[in-house]
């Protein structure tokens, strides 16, 4: 049977851009690295350009927004491509999305993976065109340890940006923390409590997540710990910020993360730059954080602080 199929033209094409280079570190032997990032965006229709030589007539290269994706992996590594599945709706919504690598626990200490992330963004900045992104509307979100990168990026301090595209700012506009272990030094502090129980994963400071990032001398790896958890660095260049958080997180429970950078902010009297979003029932990362309604309330949140034509 031979017949007509209208589908529209409503939908844009995606395409990936993977494995771009965006700094060039070392590691904490001395070993030169490169470090990668990914960008998803609507911009034209990449393989036909391949194939060709012209871009689909109906393509889009208007600059959209762009958010910073930053992976998890308790700061020891997780593939900026991994959640990359969960990331369409977001890039539907009109946005670029920018998954970032950046420097693991093994890799590097603390502050190279906040250093790491804020080098991506000047690149980016200094890429826009490229990639038909907006340098001057920036978001960034992550989970787990990016939650905390994420925040930290939230707070726009100054003193971690390299040399790497100086001449550019990794300032961002907005933020999005999903669970993250924002308070490392609470967390320790809850940590250290079970050591004593056989059956928990770790008995050294030095073992855990948060120690692991931070290294160096085991007996002072708890007080450094502070120069690391966003809730020390609440200032007013802090961006609008929602936080996501379950309230049956095993592994960083709310009370020693989300809850304490959230009186923080209120208790800097900047309440209104902060949406603080308790998910009942919901454990560390599980699929409650991936539904629809989920991702349209972070859309929304988004929207309202990098689309100008939209208001929340």
């Amino acid at each position: 049977m031979k017949s007509y199929f209208y589908p529209g033209v409503k939908k844009k094409t995606i395409n990936l851009f993977d494995n771009i280079v965006y700094s060039h570190v070392s590691d904490l032997e001395g070993n030169a690295l490169d470090l990668k990032l990914s960008v998803m965006v609507q911009n034209g229709n990449a393989e036909m350009r391949l194939a060709a030589g012209a871009d689909d007539p109906k393509a889009d290269h208007t600059p959209k927004p762009a958010l910073f994706f930053i992976p998890g992996g308790g700061w020891r590594g997780a593939d900026k491509n991994l959640m990359l599945g969960e990331m369409s709706e977001f890039v539907n919504a009109g946005y670029a999305v920018v998954s970032v690598d950046y420097r693991n626990s093994s890799l590097g200490k603390w502050p190279c993976q906040i250093q790491d992330v804020k080098t991506a963004i000047r690149f980016i900045r200094a890429n826009a065109e490229k990639y038909d992104i907006d340098p001057d509307n920036i978001g960034i979100f992550g989970r787990s340890a990016g939650g905390h990168l994420a925040a930290f990026a939230a707070m726009n301090l100054p003193g971690y940006d390299t040399e790497e595209y100086s001449e550019y700012s990794s300032d961002v506009q907005v933020a999005i923390d999903m669970f993250g272990p924002v308070d490392i030094g609470a967390n320790m502090d809850m940590e250290m409590k079970k050591f004593s129980d056989p059956n928990f994963r770790w008995h050294r400071l030095e073992e855990t997540h948060g120690g692991a990032l931070i290294g160096g001398d085991p007996e002072t790896i708890r007080a450094r710990a502070e120069k690391a958890s966003v809730t020390n660095y609440v200032n007013e260049k802090m961006v609008p910020m929602m936080i996501l958080h379950g309230d049956n997180d095993p592994i960083v429970p709310a009370e020693v993360s989300s809850e304490i950078l959230y009186k923080k902010i209120v208790e800097a009297g900047m309440e209104d730059r902060v949406s603080y979003y308790l998910i009942p029932h919901a454990g560390h990362g599980t699929r409650e954080f991936f539904q629809d309604s989920t991702k349209a309330l972070m859309i929304q949140f988004f929207d309202g602080h990098l689309k100008k034509s939209y208001s929340i």
